[in-house]
């Protein structure tokens, strides 16, 4: 069963086309990797689908209804939450604070603040911290707990590693690992492709604003996902087949 679904989605920056007549489906559970270049659409695109950015055409399904108009809010109260790139915490806040923010909108379900220091320890020493004196990796987890705080359907990660020393990598993704043992679907944009092909289901490579490469990440190699990613593989699509 799907929980997105994308048809012929196009995203601007002014004249720039960022975004190109892009078309995607994701099943509910679903682990996807977003992989790209800087300036292949990535973040647009997951900006388009948080309702950051409006689209110039095309629609946004989240189970099967088109959320294609809907304001940022209303988005995250039908089940989508975006962690964005570079984190955007409220920095004069402490952790828990930013954490009862992310629950200002919440839906129902398991989610609350004690379940997000029991999935990130790191963060209960730090719960009366303001978190612009905080380490990155802990920022992160601050960032991926507001996020969850909403009792999401689909976590939408932007660049969950960037900024960061390989050791707070590891202990961000040992988090995760929890998140997907619970089913919870995730489209997360990582620039470390062994981390990506380690954790995801399937790879979705874009380039110039278009999926270039779909497959899951079972039947994919590394060449065949750098290849994608340099502009010199053909689409392959094997989702649709």
């Amino acid at each position: 069963m799907s929980a997105l679904t994308v048809k012929n989605l196009s995203v601007a920056h002014g004249q720039l086309s960022a975004v190109r007549n892009l078309s995607i489906t994701v099943q509910k559970g679903e682990i996807i990797a977003l992989i790209g270049a800087n300036g292949a659409g990535k973040s647009t695109f997951l900006r388009a689908l948080a309702g950051a950015h409006s689209p110039t055409a095309g629609h946004i399904y989240l189970d099967d209804k088109d959320i294609t108009q809907l304001c940022a809010h209303l988005r995250v109260k039908e089940g989508l939450a975006l962690v964005p790139e570079g984190r955007k915490l409220f920095s004069e806040l402490t952790t828990q604070e930013n954490l009862l923010l992310g629950g200002s909108s919440a839906r129902a379900g398991q989610w609350n603040i004690e379940k997000i220091f029991k999935v990130f320890p790191n963060l209960v020493k730090r719960r009366h911290s303001k978190t612009g004196t905080m380490s990155g990796g802990e920022q992160q987890a601050t960032a991926i707990g507001r996020a969850l705080m909403s009792n999401p359907d689909i976590l939408i990660l932007d660049e969950v590693s960037l900024g960061l020393s390989p050791l707070v990598v590891d202990q961000v993704y040992a988090s995760l690992a929890t998140l997907i043992q619970m089913g919870t679907t995730i489209i997360l944009v990582e620039q470390d492709l062994s981390r990506a092909m380690q954790v995801a289901q399937r790879a979705v490579c874009m380039l110039e604003g278009e999926i270039v490469l779909d497959k899951p990440m079972s039947l994919v190699s590394r060449e065949e996902i750098t290849d994608a990613y340099f502009g010199l593989h053909k689409i392959t699509n094997s989702t649709m087949e």
